[in-house]
């Protein structure tokens, strides 16, 4: 009988499967080039159910990581006994062969607004209730990571690793990431935010803390017929055009220009 741990393990590994179905990850892979030609003992589609299992399993190690999928796929009934965990060198080659690709384009093909008609927190009057925020996390420190995203510097040095900006677009209700964009640490979330703007819809509302305010952003995200609600910071600028009775009040924003024209 399981332990009440490997069930769990299996249960996990059974939604990562439903979410990500065989027949989208292959057709995942053969549009990214990335399908074998030959057998391996690591094929490309155990890889990408294997680096999404990391992201499960986030606080285990490599091999750990593998040995939770594999005991997963048999506890599902689709994985042979007598395979072996491959050593932690051979899982990293294979993570080399695959590449970024696959897993971005597999990202695009499933993330998605979750909500339901009834979740709790989704929805604003019948607008879909999204949100846009930013963070930055370490990532290994290797010459590649090095070149592409640097080291962030403060008065004690450099941080012990490369650093990414990662600017995502989230519903709030069901915490679903439905895009992202992801650059250096010196790439500033405003930019990162307009890279996601095409993944916006009618149909909802878009909140946003202060720093991503910008009049020339604010216009790009109107262009997609959503909501906004943006909070901006105290010293912006804005005529009032009507007091509320409940203490807030109705104001305009204008470009830059305008406002120097007005003084």
């Amino acid at each position: 009988m399981p332990s009440p741990r490997s069930f769990t393990d299996g249960i996990s590994i059974g939604v990562l499967t439903r979410l990500f179905d065989r027949d989208l990850v292959d057709e995942v892979l053969v549009e990214t080039g990335r399908r074998e030609k030959r057998s391996r003992l690591l094929p490309a589609r155990v890889v990408v159910y294997y680096v999404l299992a990391l992201c499960l399993f986030f606080g285990d190690g490599y091999e750990e990581v593998m040995r939770k999928l594999v005991n997963g796929l048999r506890f599902l009934g689709t994985w042979r006994t007598g395979w072996q965990v491959p050593s932690t060198s051979a899982i990293s080659q294979a993570r080399q062969r695959l590449g970024e690709e696959p897993l971005r384009v597999l990202f695009e093909r499933v993330a998605a607004p979750m909500a339901q008609p009834g979740t709790k927190g989704a929805w604003f009057h019948g607008w879909r209730v999204m949100a846009v925020d930013g963070v930055i996390v370490d990532v290994p420190d290797t010459a590649d990571n090095l070149e592409a995203f640097g080291k962030t510097g403060h008065q004690d040095g450099k941080s012990p690793f490369p650093q990414v900006r990662i600017v995502g677009l989230g519903e709030c209700g069901t915490h679903a990431i439905v895009a992202a964009a992801i650059d250096s640490w010196r790439v500033y979330e405003r930019e990162l935010f307009a890279r996601v703007l095409d993944d916006i819809e009618p149909d909802m509302v878009v909140l946003a803390d202060r720093g991503f305010f910008s009049y020339e952003l604010w216009c790009q995200a109107r262009q997609t017929e959503a909501e906004l609600v943006w909070r901006i910071s105290d010293n912006v600028d804005v005529p009032v055009l009507e007091w509320l009775p409940d203490g807030s009040y109705r104001a305009e924003l204008l470009p830059k220009n305008m406002k120097s024209d007005l003084k």
